[in-house]
């Protein structure tokens, strides 16, 4: 057979594996690339939409098989990558796409104290963890607790103030940015709307992030100025709600998150922080703001629920000191649960920027 014949062969057995996430095969998604064929000897690129694809061992695996089953081959080398695909543009009347930035992923609640910014923080490097080039925005300007979460320290600080102009710090394999990277951490933000939504802009739109694969934006509380900001001036690819089980967290979750339905920001998910506490010298397992009550909401208005975070004192003292639990204790059992969200979260980008469907 003649070169081509052989390609084509090879590519319609890989055509019959699909991806049972995005519900088409493999070779059509444009995952099979820099395809080789010498003497019976088989080699491509198997190129993932994201690098977080929590199917990625089983499909690797199939592939490989699918070229195996031909005759004639004698061996085949599969070499697994991954390229995030940008999303697409959603309409004339959504602000234009950001140079570099593929995915902007935004993290709200209805009220404070729920953990949003822990979430963010940790989800952040979740996804940085499996290889994606990672941002993170403290958009929390009143609040910007994501310096003392991140353990910023005081010389990283002073580092970008004498720059002279604000640049993100690199930590735990991200790139962070946020107002208290040059106010002291007594001094408050006493500014009106516009003033706010110009630093936000700045974030956004005036800071050389470079390739960004997944920007997590972590707003303050509430449906506010920052929140609109936001959205008018970057495309937001989806969103995350974080709340508590307890019903009054979840009665503000829900207007926070119908505020983004009706901004048109597709929902990813909800997840549910300090979900229950388990007892470290008897086991048992207790709920102290009640538990289910997010994931029942999230049934009810037909969103996904994307994860269940325990109230546990290790997340606690690794925000005290800067050291998020996915960074410090990446094999625990709260630590998988944040690498399960980002792999949903990761894997939802994926389906909705290649069907260009939203939710």
């Amino acid at each position: 057979m003649s070169d081509i014949e052989l390609e084509r062969e090879v590519l319609n057995a890989l055509s019959k594996v699909e991806d049972p996430e995005l519900k088409r095969d493999v070779v059509s998604l444009g995952m099979i690339q820099d395809l080789n064929i010498k003497d019976g000897h088989v080699s491509f690129r198997f190129v993932l939409t994201t690098p977080a694809c929590p199917l990625a061992n089983s499909l690797n695996e199939a592939v490989k098989k699918a070229v195996e089953s031909i005759s004639w081959v004698k061996s085949v080398d599969v070499k697994q990558d991954f390229a995030v695909p940008k999303a697409k543009s959603t309409g004339p009347k959504k602000p234009t796409p950001i140079e570099g930035i593929k995915n902007i992923i935004a993290v709200g609640s209805g009220k404070g104290g729920v953990g949003k910014s822990t979430v963010s923080v940790n989800l952040a490097i979740a996804l940085a963890q499996t290889g994606a080039k990672v941002g993170l925005i403290d958009a929390d300007i009143y609040g910007p607790d994501v310096p003392m979460l991140l353990g910023i320290t005081n010389e990283q600080k002073r580092a970008v103030i004498e720059k002279e102009e604000l640049a993100p710090i690199d930590v735990y394999g991200l790139k962070a940015i946020s107002i208290g990277l040059i106010l002291p951490d007594d001094t408050p933000v006493i500014w009106r709307g516009p003033l706010i939504s110009q630093m936000i802009e700045q974030f956004l739109t005036k800071i050389s992030w470079g390739e960004i694969d997944y920007m997590v934006v972590d707003l303050p509380p509430g449906t506010g100025d920052i929140q609109l900001t936001l959205v008018q001036k970057a495309p937001v690819n989806g969103a995350i709600i974080v709340s508590t089980p307890q019903d009054v967290s979840l009665l503000d979750a829900t207007k926070a998150l119908n505020m983004f339905l009706k901004v048109e920001v597709p929902i990813i998910g909800m997840v549910e922080n300090m979900s229950y506490f388990i007892c470290p010298h008897c086991g048992k397992q207790t709920n102290i703001f009640g538990t289910g009550g997010v994931e029942q909401t999230a049934k009810a208005l037909g969103i996904d629920f994307i994860g269940r975070i325990p109230l546990e004192p290790r997340v606690r003292e690794g925000g005290d000191t800067g050291k998020p639990i996915v960074a410090i204790e990446p094999s625990s059992q709260t630590a998988k649960e944040f690498k399960n969200i980002a792999s949903k979260v990761a894997s939802r980008l994926s389906i909705q920027n290649l069907s260009g469907e939203d939710k």
